[in-house]
């Protein structure tokens, strides 16, 4: 499907100021030439939780793709006064010629490993750093907050409902995107659904009921339209007095007769898990085993998995809101830091330090590596290394917390396996990652989870899983940090 974010529509302007005035100082300062090394990472999950889904790399390739200042953008750079006409030049033939390193959509991601590497000009790597970290932050985002969701459903399906909450017309669509990443059945956003291929769903709202004299003719209009799809809001008026029995007596007067059965109703309000266990039965009775009961109203993971501990007979649901905004945790820190510079074709590392140790950043250009015990076939840890670093299995491996070496796990010869997360994405300008479907994301995404233990996946306390470095690179952070400090 079509995916493209910007070979029509110009985002390039996109950007925090900032990364404007610092391209403008380093081409004034002839520093325009000069390779850098940028990390796209994040320190906290949201919601507490063990994992992020990673999404939005299509997106992120399109945007750096199609990445160009039109005459419209000098005009409107020109009038801020602030650049000089050779500076506005070097933008009107600007093209991001770097190379980028992502890990793949649907992967589960931890604190502190680079998602996305970028090595490229200074200007270049610079002026690519707020879209990336809009585009990589927003899908990760509701990719994991939809996760979260549809694992809680235990295998019922969840639709994604919620462009009217969503942030935006693009909220909304990318949204719908991440959230068909994170597990859902489908969304009820039509654009999102032409734009990427998602199944689309949804049936009737509280206005349709009310537009006709009656909630039995409402019903009747809307079965004869739609015999072979037929769910029915039943909430308009009275869930049990009215909505169950006009449902019912529309499938024996009016389904039946065409040799049609009713495929569903919806409920929106009230007492979730006393309705539907009482709708449940009512229905049976009336010979309609095969109906099914869909649930929508402000849910979330934790109402959900409540609701079905309750026994509620529920067989899909519908999320709006709560999924959509990730409204408990609507920020992913998702930060973009240099972590070295290129001079003559040496790497030089670069640390950022802080009196928060949570942000002070691994240095060097690095790769990471996801490692996997052979006994149990699951992943133990990740590490970080310089890229130069070679894993040898034949050999014990000993891996180090993000500051302490003292806090090390040694995995023993021949007991496990690895392999390398980021995949490369830009060659020197070029595009060498392939367009996956969105399906096929899903199915990567379910193969690499089956590779985490199932306590990793709690909503409460899940367990931490390792994100540590190398010797090499914990010996070369320390002596860095000590550095500096003099």
């Amino acid at each position: 499907m079509k995916t493209t974010v910007n070979s029509e529509r110009n985002i390039t302007l996109v950007m925090d100021f900032y990364e404007l005035t610092m391209a403008y100082s380093y081409y004034k300062k002839n520093k325009q030439d000069e390779y850098a090394y940028f990390d796209m990472f994040y320190r906290n999950n949201p919601d507490k939780g063990g994992f992020v889904v990673a999404a939005g790399l299509q997106q992120l390739i399109e945007a750096i793709k199609y990445m160009h200042f039109s005459e419209g953008d000098i005009e409107y750079l020109r009038s801020l006064n602030c650049f000089d006409e050779e500076f506005l030049d070097y933008l009107r033939h600007f093209k991001f010629q770097g190379s980028i390193w992502a890990i793949p959509e649907g992967t589960p991601v931890f604190p502190y490993e680079p998602i996305v590497t970028v090595r490229a000009k200074l200007i270049e790597a610079q002026l690519i750093e707020t879209f990336l970290l809009i585009t990589m932050n927003h899908q990760s985002l509701i990719a994991t907050k939809a996760h979260r969701i549809v694992q809680e459903a235990k295998g019922r399906p969840v639709m994604e409902f919620g462009s009217r909450r969503a942030q935006g017309y693009d909220g909304a669509n990318y949204g719908a995107r991440a959230a068909y990443i994170g597990g859902v059945s489908g969304t009820a956003d039509v654009a999102a659904g032409k734009m990427f291929g998602i199944p689309v769903l949804g049936t009737m709202a509280h206005s349709f009921v009310q537009s006709f004299d009656s909630e039995y003719e409402a019903f009747k209009a809307y079965a004869e339209v739609y015999p072979d799809s037929c769910v029915l809001l039943v909430d308009t008026y009275d869930v049990l007095k009215s909505g169950i029995p006009n449902a019912i007596k529309v499938a024996e007067e009016v389904l039946a007769p065409m040799g049609k059965r009713l495929s569903g109703i919806r409920i929106d309000s009230g007492d979730i898990a006393y309705l539907t266990k009482k709708a449940r039965a009512m229905l049976d009775v009336a010979g309609l085993t095969d109906c099914k009961i869909s649930i929508s109203n402000s849910l979330d993971e934790y109402l959900i998995r409540s609701v079905l501990e309750q026994g509620a007979k529920i067989d899909s649901f519908g999320v709006g809101e709560n999924m959509i905004t990730s409204k408990s945790a609507p920020v992913f820190g998702g930060v973009y830091k240099m972590c070295a510079m290129e001079v003559a074709g040496h790497i030089i590392p670069k640390i950022k330090i802080s009196e928060n140790t949570e942000k002070i950043t691994n240095p060097g250009y690095k790769k990471v590596y996801r490692l996997i015990e052979k006994e149990t076939n699951k992943a133990f840890a990740d590490i970080i290394m310089f890229a130069d670093e070679k894993i040898d299995v034949s050999k014990d491996l000993t891996i180090y917390s993000l500051l302490d070496r003292w806090k090390n796990k040694t995995l023993k010869a021949g007991s496990y396996e690895y392999y390398e997360l980021q995949k490369p994405v830009f060659h020197n300008g070029e595009v060498v990652y392939p367009e996956y479907t969105l399906d096929e994301i899903r199915a990567y995404r379910k193969e690499q989870e089956a590779l985490l233990w199932d306590e990793i996946f709690r909503l409460e306390y899940p367990h931490q899983y390792y994100v540590d470095l190398s010797e090499k690179l914990i010996n070369f952070k320390l002596a860095m940090l000590e550095e500096k400090r003099h």
